[in-house]
Order: C-alpha cells, then sequence, then structure tokens
C-alpha cells in the first residue's frame, strides 16, 4: 500500500539522517514513522482518523483512548498526592465526567470539594432565556434571521457592549451579514486566531463582537466592556470520530448523551458564561438564544444546573429595565 511504503522511505530517510540533522526534527520524524504503523497495524489502542483542513491538506490524526487507564497506573495506584483545580472541572452537579477524563472514576480516595465564586449574580446578573423561540432547521436562513432579530433587539436594549458567541463560524457569518446595516453600533467579527479584532473591540465604547472558537474562554473583558453576553447555540460537540467511537462504549444514545455530551456541553456552557462577569462590580445580562433552554427545552435542567442562580427573564423589556438600574450615565455616552 501506500502508506507501507511511505513508512519504508521514512525508516530509510532517519537511518540516513541520524546524527546530521537536530535531535529536535530527528524526533518529529520517527513520531512519524511510529503514526504510519499504527495505521497499518490499525492498533486499537488508539482512534485513527484523518483530518482535513481549510487548505483540503490531510493530517493523519491518533487519540489514545487509554490515557485515564495510563494516568491511573502512573499516578493514582501509587499514592501520589495531587491537587487538580480548575473554574470547570464540575459538570452539572459533580465531577463524574472529570473523573471519568483523569481515571479517578474508581479510586476511593478522592476528595472533592467547591470554591463558590466571589461574584453576586443574584445580584449583578440577570439570565434572559426569550420563551417564543422556536426551532428552526439549522443552517436555514429562516435560523439566521430569527438569531438576527433577537440579536439586534438585545443589542439595542444593552446601548452596544456586546459579546455574541456562536458555535459556528458559518452562522456567524451568516447573522453578521443579516445585522450589517440594523445595528446602529461598531461590528466586529473574529475569526480564528484574530487577536487584533479583540484589541480593537477592546478600545471601543459600545461595540459588538461576533466570536467562536477560542473566545469562549480564556479572553477578558472587565467592566462595562462586556455587559450583555449572547450565548447562540447551547455549546455541544460536534460529532467526530473520537465522540464516535466513545459512543460505542456505551449501550445506549440516552445513556451516552447523558454521560458524555451533556456533562461537556454544560462545561463549554460555564467557560462561555464565565465572559460575562470579571469583577465584583460588574453587571451583565446574559442571554441563551436557543430553544432548547427554554422551559419546554430537553436540555433546560442542564443548563441551569451548570450555572450560578441568577435572576431570570423571558421578556426583552426586563433587560432594558436590569441595564437601567446598574448603569451610569457614561455607559450610554
Amino acid at each position: 500500500t501506500a502508506l507501507a511504503q511511505m513508512q519504508e522511505r521514512l525508516q530509510l530517510m532517519i537511518k540516513r539522517l541520524a546524527g546530521n540533522i537536530p535531535y529536535w526534527i530527528f524526533r518529529r520524524l520517527e513520531e512519524m514513522e511510529e503514526l504510519f504503523g499504527w495505521f497499518l497495524k490499525n492498533d486499537k489502542r488508539y482512534i485513527l482518523f484523518l483530518q482535513q483542513d481549510s487548505r483540503e491538506h490531510l493530517t493523519f490524526m491518533a487519540v489514545n483512548r487509554e490515557i485515564p487507564k495510563y494516568l491511573d497506573a502512573t499516578l493514582w495506584s501509587r499514592g501520589f498526592p495531587a491537587i487538580l483545580t480548575s473554574g470547570t472541572l464540575k459538570a452539572g452537579n459533580g465531577f463524574a465526567r472529570t473523573r471519568q477524563m483523569t481515571g479517578l472514576e474508581k479510586e476511593t480516595g478522592v476528595r472533592e470539594c467547591v470554591a463558590e465564586s466571589p461574584f453576586c449574580y443574584q445580584e449583578n446578573c440577570l439570565l434572559y432565556i426569550p420563551e417564543h423561540l422556536k426551532p428552526r432547521k439549522k443552517g436555514s436562513r429562516e435560523e439566521a434571521e430569527q438569531l438576527a432579530g433577537q440579536i439586534r433587539d438585545l443589542v439595542c436594549s444593552t446601548y452596544g457592549h456586546t459579546l455574541v458567541l456562536f458555535t459556528s463560524y458559518t452562522l456567524m457569518g451568516n447573522v453578521q451579514q443579516l445585522l450589517r446595516d440594523q445595528i446602529p453600533f461598531p461590528m466586529v467579527q473574529v475569526w480564528r486566531n484574530s487577536q487584533e479584532e479583540i484589541a480593537r473591540f477592546k478600545k471601543m465604547e459600545n461595540a459588538v463582537l461576533f466570536a467562536a472558537g477560542s473566545c469562549w474562554e480564556g479572553v477578558d473583558f472587565p467592566g462595562d466592556m462586556v455587559s450583555s453576553l449572547i450565548i447562540v447555540k447551547l455549546p455541544f460537540s460536534v460529532p467526530d470520530p473520537i465522540h464516535e467511537a466513545q459512543k460505542e462504549q456505551y449501550r445506549s444514545l440516552e445513556s451516552y448523551i447523558q454521560t458524555i455530551v451533556v456533562p461537556d456541553m454544560q462545561k463549554k456552557l460555564r467557560q462561555g458564561f464565565g465572559r460575562a462577569i470579571r469583577t465584583e462590580q460588574d453587571t451583565c445580562v446574559v442571554s441563551i438564544l436557543d430553544h432548547r433552554a427554554t422551559k419546554k427545552g430537553r436540555y433546560r435542567s442542564d443548563v441551569l444546573e451548570a450555572l450560578p442562580k441568577c435572576q431570570m427573564a423571558e421578556r426583552i423589556e426586563e433587560v432594558e429595565d436590569f441595564i437601567r438600574s446598574r448603569k451610569v450615565e457614561r455607559y450610554y455616552s
């Protein structure tokens, strides 16, 4: 096969170049040769697949299935003391998913602790989930138009100062196009790794930032910069070979969804929610525009379980009242 020939040539190249090139390059060649070996043997320790980028270049991917087992063998079962800490280790009401991922499922000496946030969300944060949201066909113009209308009303109600988080770059582009002439505030759109656009947004007084990808975590917008956070869709993982392999371990789809899919969504949702309140003085409206989070939605309880206790709202007028009651005159100038 072509893959076997590639591995053969790579082995010859490694022998010929040994000692004549920098070690880090030599080591990368060895890793490539090892990777091809896993594919040729269909090594069951790994999830093996090909990934195509935007330029249609193929990458050989191998994800180890046995990381939890490896961590248990090298750390936990040998009695090494350790502290695992993060703002999003907890999913929903427990640490079951984190324990599964880190090989701690069967360990009995694990102590769990939740340090409550110092921020007063009950006073300073309003969670807005409009009840009149209707399910629309994914990727349709109707979906983009419904979201564009909701976002326009929210941006005007909070006088800009908005971060809109998407789970799809395609949907983000479609909605932004519809809103281009409908919002009286500067609009900034962040594509992959566009730190310049984030910096530009931070220099503006009342702009609207459309973002996806890495902006769900690791970006800091303190003060009035983001006084309205709009989460367009619940951040469920996109199906891929890794998730398909995980699904095979469960007897039913429902069991897989509740054990893997929902906890992962809850963690990502908490990360996105964390962009709203960054200091003890911040005040913000967080809006979720996904019909699955409404009172009759399938994931309502999972959403509320993942987030801190906040005031709740269903009408846009409540959003306007909240902003007026929390913001001073210079916020509007």
